[in-house]
């Protein structure tokens, strides 16, 4: 006979308690799309194999490792723990020391957000790697965000380092979408746009990578240095024109621009892929999807956005305040929790600390000031922009607050200097470089009452 229990009510979260709940949302976030974990979930060897998802390649010799991006470290630590450190030779390239280096494997210090030499050394020693290899070699590359910037090597030897990172602090300061960025990093390249995986041919290619773009651009992940190239040097030239880019580049590189001499990249269809393979370890998607799975477990009510994520910043906060007026309608009893991921646009319009997260906060500050409402975005990889948070939470009283200290919060926003709005409030989320990038996670909640 069943014995009659009175269901447990559980607690709805409080308002006052939002900042807090939003700060662990996002930590245990974080905890699920560990890159260990993905990768010892999705890459397994069995026998004389590496099975990597649905692929089955075989082992004929050890093979060589190519690691560069955010991850590289971590990435190369756990396929070599897999392969059972039966590594012919390894690169990787990352933006601080390994925690610990392995055998047969030489490191670089790259630079981000900007290439430097370590860049252009790490870039190089992988093309002496995987040149003069044969059909029954085979090369795994790790591949993570950040990428970019630290594994690079210009087409043309007369663009040097100060010239490419001047280069690229364009680009990455004038609010173009990281898929236009990417092109026209590519056709600057020596080592981006599919020529590293071209200069591997013919050995078998396994790319394995963890995506900081929209899903259905995997090329342009780091620029795509192992996948052939949908762009063109003509794509460049026009959006150079587009956006007025060309007379603030380097002599060095916009005369390239001005002769149309830039370099062209392999294609689809390019032979020299034929045996190149690829996995999407971890994308924005999955940061998402455990957003998600953590705020329900609060006792939210939660829906992903639909809107578009890849947008100016301010466009992408007043959709998102749209989609959560329309969820607290149908919800009217309950707090509830908008998920949102991609990566926002956020013009560099000052000289101060921040980036596009918590600039984005800081103007959502403004949209929520005296509601129970709470908002909080950051970045996957620990870090924004040229501050050393990853992101902010605010609430209704944050511009309260803000005021009792005499901070102006429109005049930061001007001054791009986020950062320190956040800091001085104790409301920065600071996590540190997490050896991760799926791009951004925007939590928006709201309580009744």
């Amino acid at each position: 006979m069943g014995i009659n229990a009175t269901p447990v009510k559980t607690k709805k979260p409080l308002y006052s308690e939002g900042k807090q709940l939003a700060r662990r949302i996002f930590f245990e976030t974080m905890a699920a799309i560990d890159v260990g974990r993905a990768l010892r979930t999705k890459v397994k060897r069995e026998g004389g194999a590496l099975v990597a998802g649905n692929l089955s390649l075989p082992l004929l010799r050890p093979p060589r490792l190519v690691a560069f991006g955010k991850a590289a470290h971590r990435m190369a630590m756990v396929v070599s723990e897999i392969l059972e450190e039966q590594v012919e030779a390894g690169i990787s390239v990352a933006p601080s020391p390994p925690p610990t280096k392995l055998g047969r494997f030489d490191y670089f210090e790259g630079g981000h957000p900007y290439p430097n030499a370590g860049s252009f050394a790490g870039a190089e020693a992988a093309l002496d790697l995987v040149s003069g290899l044969t059909a029954d070699d085979f090369v795994i590359f790790l591949v993570s965000g950040g990428g970019s910037a630290l594994f690079e090597i210009p087409f043309d030897p007369k663009i040097s380092v100060a010239d490419l990172a001047e280069f690229n602090r364009v680009l990455v300061t004038g609010g173009l979408p990281i898929e236009e960025m990417n092109t026209l990093r590519k056709h600057i390249s020596a080592v981006k746009g599919g020529q590293l995986g071209a200069r591997a041919y013919p050995a078998r290619q396994l790319t394995l990578f963890i995506s900081d773009v929209p899903e259905h651009l995997p090329s342009v992940v780091a620029s795509g240095p192992t996948m052939a190239d949908e762009t063109t040097a003509n794509d460049c030239y026009a959006l150079a024109e587009r956006h007025h880019l060309a007379r603030k580049f380097p002599a060095s590189i916009r005369r390239h621009f001005e002769e149309k001499t830039l370099a062209e990249t392999p294609k689809p269809g390019d032979e020299r892929f034929a045996h190149s393979r690829y996995l999407c370890l971890l994308s924005n998607r999955d940061a998402v999807e455990a957003a998600k799975a953590a705020a329900e477990k609060a006792g939210l009510a939660v829906e992903v956005d639909a809107h578009v994520w890849d947008a100016d910043y301010r466009e992408v906060a007043e959709a998102n305040l749209k989609s959560l007026e329309a969820l607290a309608m149908a919800h009217p009893d309950d707090p509830l929790c908008l998920v949102v991921g991609g990566e926002v646009t956020c013009p560099v319009t000052g000289p101060g600390k921040g980036g596009r997260n918590q600039a984005f906060v800081l103007l959502a500050a403004g949209r929520i000031a005296g509601t129970r409402r709470v908002v909080l975005s950051a970045g996957t990889d620990g870090r924004d922009g040229n501050s050393p948070s990853s992101g902010a939470v605010a609430d209704g009283q944050t511009l309260t607050r803000a005021r009792s200290h005499g901070l102006d919060h429109e005049r930061y926003l001007a001054e791009s200097d986020s950062y320190h709005f956040f800091s001085t409030l104790g409301d920065a989320i600071e996590i540190g470089f997490t050896d991760n990038n799926v791009r951004d996670v925007r939590l928006w909640m709201h309580f009744p009452g």
